[in-house]
């Protein structure tokens, strides 16, 4: 992390009586675990069915929250045809996989068991399909071939940085691609997780779909495929009599974000931006709900708690110098969808908006600090901004005074947190940002992620360190400045 004497010193001034700013610590005793615990008890019920994206149960959420930013007296800033709306309404494909196979003569490689099709591409019934091994080719080199109506067979040596993978390979023009993992740990846990992603349904942007077929597989699949051991395959062996077929149901729908907006006084052209997901993964095979009651049920609440205490600050004359867009996203737990589409089609200019405070499952503690549950995990506040890092920390000392914990904010940390949540579409348009996550638990993405298992006073202590935040990024002088 960077840190300036200079600049330390200077915020160190502009901050120094922010502890005593009466206004902030007004209105921050508006916000309260009981509050929380009211809005979590709605978005968690098992009425809400999960909160899918698509599904019943998330429009429900929506219309919820889009009724508290009426009561707050939040404005709603999405322009209509029949008038201003809370809802950001976008387009996906959802995709359902009928069956998905590779044919060679009377044997079979079935999906989700030999190997995972990534695509939401379909085949017409069975295709005879070119399969060639790249070996040691690299991304770049094989964007510069023609390799129309081929499918390229690429070694992985495993999927750590899988998304980085996924979305070079979406820059090869080709029929399709072969990802051969060879870490088998690695395989078995990209096999493990997308399968149960991929076998109920699948959303995404029309503008995502590039049309590229991709294979998920391993030496052995490798081995089959061209009927050769793996270690012995040379590069531009090619398949034969291989088949692909691949059967999906596509829809059309429309989801929608839930936007809120605090108009301010002396800058109201420059936007603060509060986000957190409101989706989560539905109901499961089994009958069960996942409530998602921290994952992000907890996010949720908290960024509607802090547009009732704004609300309330304005109402009383206290109105932010900044504007403050309150936006609850969908479609997270299918690839960040929602906070894609507002990034691609703001409805304030990107080159207004400030900053980014995302908070995204911060009603739990994690089994790292079960014996000091007043934590909170900072990822990416110093990615782009060193002056964002430095006012996160000043304002975290002169209020709630929690530990800040960076562990995932390392750029070699395995989990890559900074590219999993809504916040990183902010980062991507150079927008500097704040992640705040308490850490995964045993009921991540499970049934059990219930509301009886937050703990809402250290939640509502979270929440006051993002008003807090929010209250300095809305009010100080100078927008913060990039790096």
């Amino acid at each position: 992390m960077k840190h300036t004497t200079t600049l330390t010193l200077l915020l160190a001034v502009v901050l120094s009586g922010f502890a005593q700013d009466k206004k902030a610590q007004k209105f921050a005793k508006t916000i309260s675990a009981d509050d929380l615990k009211g809005y979590l008890s709605v978005l968690a019920s098992d009425s809400l069915e999960g909160r899918e994206t698509g599904e019943r149960g998330q429009k429900m959420a929506a219309a919820y929250i889009a009724g508290k930013f009426k009561e707050f007296g939040l404005e709603p800033p999405v322009e209509t045809a029949t008038g201003n709306s809370y809802f950001q309404k976008y387009p996906l494909q959802k995709s359902t996989y009928r069956t998905a196979y590779l044919k060679k003569g009377d044997e079979k490689m079935v999906n989700f068991e030999d190997f995972v099709y990534f695509s939401r591409t379909e085949t017409k019934g069975e295709e005879y399909v070119n399969i060639v091994y790249a070996g040691d080719e690299t991304i770049e080199s094989l964007k510069e071939k023609d390799l129309a109506g081929k499918f390229i067979a690429i070694p992985q040596k495993d999927m750590s940085n899988w998304r980085k993978v996924l979305a070079d390979l979406g820059d090869i023009e080709t029929e399709g691609i072969v990802l051969i993992v060879e870490d088998s740990s690695s395989y078995d846990f990209v096999k493990q997780r997308f399968s149960r992603y991929l076998s109920g349904t699948r959303l995404s942007t029309k503008s995502n779909d590039s049309g590229t077929k991709v294979i998920i597989g391993n030496p052995k699949l490798a081995t089959w495929m061209f009927n050769t051991e793996y270690d012995q395959l040379e590069p531009g062996t090619a398949s034969k009599d291989l088949i692909l077929n691949s059967d999906l149901l596509i829809e059309d729908i429309e989801v929608e974000n839930v936007l809120g907006f605090l108009e301010g006084t002396e800058k109201p052209e420059e936007v603060l931006v509060v986000t957190a997901h409101y989706d989560h993964i539905g109901i499961g095979s089994d009958g069960q709900v996942n409530n998602g009651a921290d994952d992000d049920g907890s996010g949720t609440s908290t960024v509607i708690e802090l547009a009732q205490a704004f609300s309330t600050a304005a109402k009383k004359g206290s109105k932010p110098r900044r504007s403050i867009l309150f936006m609850t996203v969908s479609g997270e737990e299918k690839g960040l969808l929602g906070s894609e589409y507002y990034s691609n089609n703001p409805i304030f200019p990107l080159e207004n908006t400030v900053t980014n405070l995302n908070v995204d499952m911060v009603g739990r503690i994690d089994p790292d600090h079960e014996e000091n549950p007043n934590y909170v995990y900072v990822i990416g506040a110093d990615k782009l901004s060193s002056e964002l890092n430095e006012i996160s920390e000043m304002v975290n000392k002169q209020t709630v005074n929690l530990d800040l914990d960076y562990t995932y904010n390392d750029e070699n940390d395995p989990n890559r947190y900074y590219y999993r949540s809504d916040h990183y579409n902010f980062a991507k348009k150079n927008i500097p940002i704040i992640f705040y996550f308490n850490g995964t638990h045993a009921d991540y993405h499970k049934p059990t992620d219930t509301i009886e298992k937050i703990d809402f006073k250290t939640m509502e202590k979270r929440a006051l360190l993002v008003y807090y935040t929010a209250w300095e990024l809305a009010n100080r002088e100078n927008r913060v400045k990039l790096d």
